[in-house]
């Protein structure tokens, strides 16, 4: 990680902001108008010059006054009207980069999220995005202002009184000697803050997601101390921040009033000598606050610019991550075709082989069952056939077309899934019946109350008071098993696909509720080709076809009754569930 650091430039930070669509003319409007309010503040010590020598009542006229009254409120309406229009462009921005971000990860593949913790993933749309917008909208225009008040103020005074000037500028190399190493401290820790955030977003999200298996397990004190232990190095760098911080601001505080201490003396004997007026010295000091300041905040300035590009090179290291192939592709419809899975082999990165040589066909309305001890690669077989991964090798094909060739929209468009446990969005039914469907919204109460009956959910839907409006809980909570996998078989109904998964999807079920979901699901296999995965024989012993896969491999191939025949292993287990 450290080798990354080092090679970090402006660069990447640079090509993905111009990559977005920033709003131009709010951002030039935005830093015209802090000009504006920058030159007139450049304005306001030789006013203040002009009135100190020549104070007098009779100079206090009606109209002067009101001049200046009427300068300083049209500053402070430019001043806001330059911090909406800023802020504006850094909002605009962090959307563009939430929404590129956003819109490539949903369309990454499964083998990334295998990789990556949600909760990390998670922090770098919403943190390191947010870190961005911070530097855009708050220290980039001050770092503007800043560079135009430092030089219009030195010009000024070097016209002024080139003496004085130079005197003045010793406090720019101090400032400099204290900002810089504290700045690169600053940006290590900076960055170690970054990580450490993600990686507690990660474990809260983590924790929290799973609260009932955290309960159930009896383990808030290992959560209570991982958290602690999370919360405690948040902390500790918080903690470092603070010290630089410490030491910024009476290091800033000292030379400052060091400068000021030398102006006054220097200022004070070339007022004594009458070689300077006393409205210059005034004038003096206040231009020494517009050069002082804003080398005050440049440090704050490099420090978010290293925060921005470090989130920044994580941003473009998930939107440098290869989409899921194949996105455009044939619109095919597979409905009455043959599905063949030729020699497929496959591997997850850790190279260990999960899938070897692996072959079956599916003839149109056939139901074929895998059975075999688990993790034998039952369930990569379904992930292969989903396409949430590619085979190494072999191919899968639908009507001597590789599965590959079509698009995945269209491809997923046509499978229905059946899991244990069935997947649910947090909303309602009717959003978790029609969800990914096209124009949602516009399909009929009838639709889905007729797809409720089908899977003989209608009952259940109906004593709720707000029928199909229920609300579900995240990820279905306040559903049972049995509602839930109803819900579920009524979404693929309505789906109406060519092809259905069923991960034994009776078997965390109650004897009452799996009679009821096996009757729902026999119903929505009528007529389609369908594959199972069996952990219960007694739900495939009327399979067209068994395919027994033992530790990656096809040992038999066969129905019910021929593999108990001519496969041990798939007698034996016969015999154990079946009598």
């Amino acid at each position: 990680m450290k080798e990354k650091e080092k090679t970090i430039g402006l660069k990447p930070f640079l090509s993905l902001l111009l990559s977005l669509k920033i709003p131009k003319g709010a951002l030039a409007f935005g830093l015209a108008a802090s000009l504006v309010t920058t030159l007139v503040g450049l304005a306001v010590p030789l006013l203040t010059r002009d009135l100190v020598d020549g104070f007098s009542l009779d100079s206090l006229s009606v109209p002067l006054m009101i001049g200046i009254g009427a300068a300083f409120i049209l500053q402070a309406i430019i001043n806001g009207v330059s911090i909406y229009l800023l802020s504006k462009v850094g909002q605009r921005i962090v959307a563009g980069l939430r929404e590129r971000m956003w819109v490539h990860l949903i369309r990454l593949r499964v083998s990334y999220f295998d990789q990556q913790s949600s909760g990390e993933t998670v922090s770098r749309v919403v943190n390191d995005t947010g870190i961005v917008r911070n530097l855009i909208t708050d220290h980039f225009p001050q770092f503007v202002t800043g560079i135009i008040s430092i030089i219009g103020a030195v010009v000024i005074l070097a016209v002024l009184d080139w003496k004085m000037t130079l005197l003045m500028m010793v406090s720019v190399p101090m400032t400099v000697a204290i900002m810089i190493p504290l700045g690169r401290r600053m940006a290590k820790i900076s960055r170690s803050l970054q990580d450490e955030t993600a990686q507690f977003t990660g474990h809260v999200q983590q924790t929290l997601s799973e609260i009932r298996l955290m309960k159930s397990s009896t383990a808030e004190q290992v959560e209570e101390k991982r958290g602690l232990q999370g919360i405690a190095a948040l902390y500790a760098i918080g903690m470092k921040e603070a010290k630089i911080y410490a030491w910024i601001a009476p290091l800033m505080y000292l030379a400052v009033m060091l400068v000021i201490v030398m102006i006054l003396g220097y200022g004070g004997i070339r007022v004594a000598e009458g070689s300077m007026s006393t409205g210059s010295l005034v004038a003096f000091l206040l231009y020494l606050f517009q050069i002082i300041v804003p080398l005050a905040t440049f440090a704050r300035f490099f420090t978010e610019l290293q925060k921005a590009k470090g989130a920044t090179e994580r941003i473009i290291g998930i939107l440098e991550v290869p989409l899921e192939e194949a996105q455009e592709g044939s619109n095919m419809d597979i409905a009455g075709k043959t599905l063949r899975a030729e020699n497929i082999s496959f591997s997850y990165e850790t190279g260990e082989a999960v899938l070897a040589d692996i072959s079956f066909e599916a003839q149109p309305g056939e139901m074929i069952a895998f059975a075999g001890p688990s993790g034998g690669g039952k369930t990569t077989v379904f992930s292969l056939l989903e396409r949430y991964y590619e085979p190494a090798a072999g191919e899968i094909t639908i009507g001597g077309v590789g599965i590959s060739s079509i698009s995945l929209a269209s491809w997923r468009s046509q499978i229905g899934y059946v899991s244990q446990e069935s997947a649910m969005m947090g909303g309602t039914i009717r959003a978790n019946l029609t969800y990914g469907l096209p124009e949602a919204e516009k399909i009929p109460d009838e639709e889905l109350w007729r797809v409720s009956r089908m899977a003989y959910a209608e009952g259940f839907i109906m004593e709720f008071p707000d029928g199909l409006d229920t609300e579900v809980g995240e990820r279905g909570v306040k559903l049972s098993g049995g509602q839930r996998q109803r819900v579920a078989i009524a979404r693929a109904f309505l789906r109406d696909p060519k092809i259905l998964m069923m991960d034994e999807a009776t078997a965390s079920l109650d004897s009452q509720s799996e009679g009821i979901v096996q009757q729902a699901l026999s119903r929505l296999m009528e007529g389609r080709t369908t594959f199972v995965i069996a952990h219960r024989l007694s739900t495939i012993v009327d399979a067209d076809k068994i395919v027994f896969i033992e530790k990656g491999r096809v040992t038999g191939t066969g129905t019910h009754e021929e593999l108990a025949a001519s496969h041990a292993l798939y007698k034996e287990f016969a015999e154990q569930q079946l009598t």
